[in-house]
Protein backbone atom coordinates (compact mmCIF):
# COMPACT_ATOMS: atom_id res chain seq x y z
CA UNK A 1 0.00 0.00 0.00
CA UNK A 2 1.96 3.34 -1.03
CA UNK A 3 2.01 6.13 1.74
CA UNK A 4 3.02 9.51 2.20
CA UNK A 5 3.30 12.09 4.69
CA UNK A 6 0.19 13.90 5.46
CA UNK A 7 0.73 17.50 6.57
CA UNK A 8 -0.42 18.17 9.98
CA UNK A 9 -3.21 20.82 9.71
CA UNK A 10 -4.82 20.61 13.04
CA UNK A 11 -8.66 20.53 11.74
CA UNK A 12 -8.61 16.97 9.90
CA UNK A 13 -7.59 15.61 13.39
CA UNK A 14 -9.93 17.49 15.70
CA UNK A 15 -12.48 16.85 13.18
CA UNK A 16 -11.41 12.86 13.59
CA UNK A 17 -12.14 12.91 17.23
CA UNK A 18 -15.11 15.04 17.15
CA UNK A 19 -16.71 12.59 14.83
CA UNK A 20 -15.48 9.46 16.33
CA UNK A 21 -16.90 10.89 19.82
CA UNK A 22 -20.12 11.07 18.02
CA UNK A 23 -20.46 8.08 16.51
CA UNK A 24 -19.27 6.34 19.80
CA UNK A 25 -22.19 8.05 21.41
CA UNK A 26 -24.71 6.97 19.21
CA UNK A 27 -23.80 3.29 20.00
CA UNK A 28 -23.83 3.57 23.01
CA UNK A 29 -27.50 5.36 22.95
CA UNK A 30 -28.90 3.24 20.59
CA UNK A 31 -29.22 6.35 18.73
CA UNK A 32 -29.06 7.07 15.05
CA UNK A 33 -25.45 8.82 14.28
CA UNK A 34 -26.76 11.14 11.96
CA UNK A 35 -29.74 12.13 13.99
CA UNK A 36 -27.06 12.75 16.98
CA UNK A 37 -25.37 14.94 14.79
CA UNK A 38 -28.36 17.04 13.60
CA UNK A 39 -29.52 17.39 17.07
CA UNK A 40 -25.89 19.28 17.85
CA UNK A 41 -25.76 21.52 15.00
CA UNK A 42 -25.91 25.24 15.42
CA UNK A 43 -28.28 26.52 13.78
CA UNK A 44 -28.93 30.34 15.30
CA UNK A 45 -26.00 32.68 13.88
CA UNK A 46 -23.55 34.47 14.09
CA UNK A 47 -22.58 32.14 16.72
CA UNK A 48 -19.58 33.25 19.16
CA UNK A 49 -17.66 30.27 19.70
CA UNK A 50 -15.22 29.54 22.47
CA UNK A 51 -11.90 30.34 20.95
CA UNK A 52 -12.73 33.90 19.94
CA UNK A 53 -13.81 33.53 16.21
CA UNK A 54 -17.63 33.99 15.20
CA UNK A 55 -19.54 31.73 12.87
CA UNK A 56 -21.27 34.39 10.57
CA UNK A 57 -23.54 31.89 8.70
CA UNK A 58 -23.93 28.55 8.02
CA UNK A 59 -27.11 25.85 7.30
CA UNK A 60 -25.25 22.23 8.07
CA UNK A 61 -28.61 20.50 8.26
CA UNK A 62 -29.37 21.74 4.37
CA UNK A 63 -25.35 20.35 3.70
CA UNK A 64 -26.67 17.15 5.43
CA UNK A 65 -29.64 16.56 3.61
CA UNK A 66 -27.98 16.51 0.31
CA UNK A 67 -25.70 13.95 2.10
CA UNK A 68 -28.12 11.83 2.46
CA UNK A 69 -29.78 12.25 -1.16
CA UNK A 70 -26.44 12.13 -3.33
CA UNK A 71 -25.39 9.22 -1.18
CA UNK A 72 -28.55 7.28 -0.83
CA UNK A 73 -28.71 6.49 2.54
CA UNK A 74 -31.73 5.08 2.76
CA UNK A 75 -30.43 2.23 0.30
CA UNK A 76 -27.77 1.29 1.89
CA UNK A 77 -29.52 -1.55 3.85
CA UNK A 78 -30.49 -2.99 0.38
CA UNK A 79 -26.93 -2.38 -0.65
CA UNK A 80 -24.98 -4.11 2.91
CA UNK A 81 -27.72 -7.38 2.42
CA UNK A 82 -26.26 -7.99 -1.51
CA UNK A 83 -22.82 -7.69 -0.04
CA UNK A 84 -23.60 -10.27 2.81
CA UNK A 85 -24.96 -12.46 0.40
CA UNK A 86 -21.59 -12.49 -1.49
CA UNK A 87 -20.01 -13.68 2.21
CA UNK A 88 -18.88 -9.69 2.50
CA UNK A 89 -19.07 -7.26 4.49
CA UNK A 90 -20.33 -3.52 3.93
CA UNK A 91 -19.72 -0.84 6.44
CA UNK A 92 -20.82 2.91 6.46
CA UNK A 93 -18.65 5.81 8.01
CA UNK A 94 -20.54 9.57 7.79
CA UNK A 95 -18.50 12.68 8.95
CA UNK A 96 -19.40 16.10 9.03
CA UNK A 97 -16.66 19.37 9.72
CA UNK A 98 -16.51 22.88 9.75
CA UNK A 99 -13.57 24.50 8.55
CA UNK A 100 -11.58 27.77 9.11
CA UNK A 101 -10.49 29.64 5.75
CA UNK A 102 -9.60 32.57 4.16
CA UNK A 103 -6.91 33.55 6.77
CA UNK A 104 -7.22 36.67 9.15
CA UNK A 105 -8.08 38.85 9.85
CA UNK A 106 -4.77 40.83 10.95
CA UNK A 107 -5.84 42.24 14.58
CA UNK A 108 -7.03 38.40 15.27
CA UNK A 109 -3.93 36.59 14.57
CA UNK A 110 -1.80 39.41 15.59
CA UNK A 111 -3.44 38.12 19.24
CA UNK A 112 -2.37 34.81 18.13
CA UNK A 113 1.41 35.88 17.73
CA UNK A 114 1.41 36.62 14.14
CA UNK A 115 4.14 38.99 13.37
CA UNK A 116 2.90 40.25 9.87
CA UNK A 117 -0.67 41.63 8.71
CA UNK A 118 -2.46 38.90 6.88
CA UNK A 119 -4.11 41.30 4.28
CA UNK A 120 -3.83 40.48 1.09
CA UNK A 121 -3.69 43.15 -2.42
CA UNK A 122 -4.44 43.46 -5.98
CA UNK A 123 -3.64 46.39 -8.78
CA UNK A 124 -6.00 45.66 -11.88
CA UNK A 125 -4.87 47.82 -14.78
CA UNK A 126 -7.07 47.85 -17.81
CA UNK A 127 -5.57 48.98 -21.46
CA UNK A 128 -6.69 51.11 -23.80
CA UNK A 129 -8.46 47.95 -25.98
CA UNK A 130 -10.34 47.23 -23.02
CA UNK A 131 -8.31 43.65 -21.30
CA UNK A 132 -7.17 43.60 -18.02
CA UNK A 133 -3.90 42.82 -16.44
CA UNK A 134 -4.68 41.91 -12.52
CA UNK A 135 -1.32 41.58 -10.75
CA UNK A 136 -1.94 39.78 -7.00
CA UNK A 137 0.45 38.42 -4.44
CA UNK A 138 -1.72 35.35 -4.20
CA UNK A 139 0.66 33.26 -5.90
CA UNK A 140 -1.07 29.99 -7.48
CA UNK A 141 0.48 26.57 -6.34
CA UNK A 142 -1.41 24.65 -9.23
CA UNK A 143 -4.79 25.93 -7.75
CA UNK A 144 -5.86 26.95 -10.80
CA UNK A 145 -5.92 30.90 -9.96
CA UNK A 146 -5.19 31.30 -13.55
CA UNK A 147 -8.71 30.03 -14.29
CA UNK A 148 -10.67 30.99 -11.68
CA UNK A 149 -9.64 34.92 -10.85
CA UNK A 150 -10.26 36.15 -14.18
CA UNK A 151 -13.99 34.25 -14.10
CA UNK A 152 -14.56 36.37 -11.25
CA UNK A 153 -13.38 39.90 -12.53
CA UNK A 154 -15.37 39.22 -16.22
CA UNK A 155 -18.50 38.29 -14.31
CA UNK A 156 -18.23 41.91 -12.82
CA UNK A 157 -17.51 43.74 -16.02
CA UNK A 158 -19.44 41.12 -18.77
CA UNK A 159 -16.94 40.21 -20.99
CA UNK A 160 -14.85 37.34 -21.86
CA UNK A 161 -12.54 35.91 -19.46
CA UNK A 162 -9.70 35.43 -22.21
CA UNK A 163 -9.80 39.48 -21.62
CA UNK A 164 -8.15 38.82 -18.10
CA UNK A 165 -4.50 38.10 -17.35
CA UNK A 166 -3.06 37.29 -14.04
CA UNK A 167 0.03 38.13 -13.19
CA UNK A 168 1.48 36.20 -10.13
CA UNK A 169 5.01 35.88 -8.59
CA UNK A 170 6.54 39.54 -10.19
CA UNK A 171 7.84 41.66 -7.42
CA UNK A 172 8.57 43.95 -9.64
CA UNK A 173 4.93 44.58 -10.68
CA UNK A 174 3.02 42.91 -8.04
CA UNK A 175 1.87 44.96 -5.25
CA UNK A 176 2.73 43.79 -1.47
CA UNK A 177 0.95 40.40 -0.60
CA UNK A 178 0.72 37.98 2.00
CA UNK A 179 0.61 34.89 -0.40
CA UNK A 180 -1.07 31.54 -0.64
CA UNK A 181 -1.55 29.07 2.47
CA UNK A 182 -4.61 29.06 5.02
CA UNK A 183 -7.26 28.66 2.02
CA UNK A 184 -7.03 32.29 1.21
CA UNK A 185 -6.14 32.67 -2.32
CA UNK A 186 -10.07 33.45 -3.35
CA UNK A 187 -11.41 34.65 -0.01
CA UNK A 188 -8.49 37.13 0.77
CA UNK A 189 -6.67 37.83 -2.33
CA UNK A 190 -9.88 37.76 -4.60
CA UNK A 191 -11.39 39.98 -2.39
CA UNK A 192 -8.51 42.42 -3.22
CA UNK A 193 -8.95 42.06 -6.53
CA UNK A 194 -12.91 42.32 -6.45
CA UNK A 195 -12.41 46.22 -4.83
CA UNK A 196 -9.69 47.29 -7.23
CA UNK A 197 -12.28 45.97 -9.90
CA UNK A 198 -15.21 48.29 -8.25
CA UNK A 199 -12.68 51.30 -8.35
CA UNK A 200 -12.42 50.09 -11.95
CA UNK A 201 -16.10 50.20 -12.55
CA UNK A 202 -16.37 53.54 -10.68
CA UNK A 203 -14.23 55.65 -12.55
CA UNK A 204 -15.28 53.54 -16.29
CA UNK A 205 -19.17 54.41 -15.56
CA UNK A 206 -17.94 58.33 -14.26
CA UNK A 207 -16.32 58.15 -18.18
CA UNK A 208 -19.47 56.62 -19.42
CA UNK A 209 -21.45 59.37 -18.18
CA UNK A 210 -19.65 62.14 -19.44
CA UNK A 211 -19.79 60.57 -23.09
CA UNK A 212 -23.14 59.40 -22.61
CA UNK A 213 -24.25 63.31 -21.36
CA UNK A 214 -26.30 61.61 -18.44
CA UNK A 215 -25.72 61.40 -14.93
CA UNK A 216 -23.24 59.12 -13.31
CA UNK A 217 -25.91 57.40 -10.89
CA UNK A 218 -28.25 56.74 -14.41
CA UNK A 219 -24.93 54.47 -15.39
CA UNK A 220 -25.73 50.48 -15.47
CA UNK A 221 -22.81 48.09 -16.70
CA UNK A 222 -23.95 44.73 -17.93
CA UNK A 223 -22.38 42.39 -20.63
CA UNK A 224 -19.82 44.36 -21.18
CA UNK A 225 -21.60 48.02 -21.91
CA UNK A 226 -22.30 50.73 -20.34
CA UNK A 227 -26.18 52.16 -20.78
CA UNK A 228 -28.66 55.04 -19.26
CA UNK A 229 -31.06 53.47 -17.33
CA UNK A 230 -34.34 54.00 -19.20
CA UNK A 231 -32.95 54.61 -22.37
CA UNK A 232 -31.62 52.92 -25.35
CA UNK A 233 -28.64 55.00 -24.93
CA UNK A 234 -25.18 52.32 -24.38
CA UNK A 235 -21.33 52.73 -24.83
CA UNK A 236 -19.38 49.65 -25.01
CA UNK A 237 -16.89 48.95 -22.40
CA UNK A 238 -14.19 48.99 -25.04
CA UNK A 239 -15.17 52.46 -26.15
CA UNK A 240 -14.47 53.48 -22.08
CA UNK A 241 -11.18 52.41 -21.91
CA UNK A 242 -10.52 53.82 -24.99
CA UNK A 243 -11.53 57.11 -23.98
CA UNK A 244 -9.49 56.96 -20.90
CA UNK A 245 -6.14 57.00 -22.15
CA UNK A 246 -7.45 59.06 -25.19
CA UNK A 247 -8.80 61.48 -23.75
CA UNK A 248 -10.36 63.99 -26.70
CA UNK A 249 -13.46 64.40 -25.03
CA UNK A 250 -13.41 63.57 -21.64
CA UNK A 251 -13.75 65.05 -18.26
CA UNK A 252 -10.12 66.28 -17.46
CA UNK A 253 -11.34 68.70 -14.76
CA UNK A 254 -13.06 66.16 -12.86
CA UNK A 255 -10.76 62.80 -13.29
CA UNK A 256 -7.26 61.40 -14.59
CA UNK A 257 -6.75 59.84 -17.69
CA UNK A 258 -6.24 56.03 -17.15
CA UNK A 259 -7.98 52.98 -16.03
CA UNK A 260 -5.42 51.35 -13.30
CA UNK A 261 -6.39 50.78 -9.56
CA UNK A 262 -4.88 48.93 -6.18
CA UNK A 263 -6.91 47.60 -3.04
CA UNK A 264 -5.82 46.31 0.17
CA UNK A 265 -8.32 43.89 1.39
CA UNK A 266 -8.14 42.62 5.48
CA UNK A 267 -11.19 40.99 5.79
CA UNK A 268 -12.90 41.42 9.16
CA UNK A 269 -13.37 37.57 9.58
CA UNK A 270 -12.49 34.36 8.64
CA UNK A 271 -14.66 32.03 6.35
CA UNK A 272 -16.19 28.78 7.50
CA UNK A 273 -16.94 26.54 5.01
CA UNK A 274 -18.97 23.51 5.80
CA UNK A 275 -19.78 20.43 4.59
CA UNK A 276 -20.30 16.21 4.89
CA UNK A 277 -19.28 13.30 4.08
CA UNK A 278 -20.24 9.54 3.65
CA UNK A 279 -18.17 6.25 2.39
CA UNK A 280 -19.46 2.83 1.98
CA UNK A 281 -16.71 -0.23 2.27
CA UNK A 282 -16.54 -3.75 1.54
CA UNK A 283 -14.64 -6.10 3.28
CA UNK A 284 -13.90 -9.46 2.68
CA UNK A 285 -13.71 -11.32 5.85
CA UNK A 286 -11.44 -13.98 4.34
CA UNK A 287 -8.92 -12.12 2.71
CA UNK A 288 -8.74 -8.76 5.17
CA UNK A 289 -9.40 -6.58 1.86
CA UNK A 290 -11.43 -3.48 2.56
CA UNK A 291 -12.83 -1.71 -1.10
CA UNK A 292 -14.58 1.21 -1.22
CA UNK A 293 -17.23 1.07 -2.94
CA UNK A 294 -19.39 4.74 -2.54
CA UNK A 295 -17.64 7.95 -1.49
CA UNK A 296 -20.23 11.17 -1.62
CA UNK A 297 -19.39 14.49 -0.55
CA UNK A 298 -22.09 17.82 -0.03
CA UNK A 299 -19.97 20.56 0.46
CA UNK A 300 -20.89 24.15 1.25
CA UNK A 301 -18.51 26.85 0.52
CA UNK A 302 -20.38 30.10 -0.46
CA UNK A 303 -20.75 31.77 -3.65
Amino acid sequence: VPVDAYRGAGRPEATYQLERVVDKAARELGVDPIALRRQNFITEFPYATPVAVEYDTGDYNATMDKLEEIADLAGFAARRAASEAKGKVRGLGVNCYIEACGIAPSNLVGQLGARAGLYESATVRVNATGGLVVMTGSHSHGQGHETSFPQVIADMIGIDESMVEIVHGDTANTPMGMGTYGSRSLAVGGSAMVRATEKIIAKAKKIAAHLMEAAEADIELKDGAFSVAGTDKSVAWGDVTLAAYVPHNYPLEDIEPGLEETAFYDPANFTYPSGAYACEVELDPDTGKVSIERFAAADDFGN
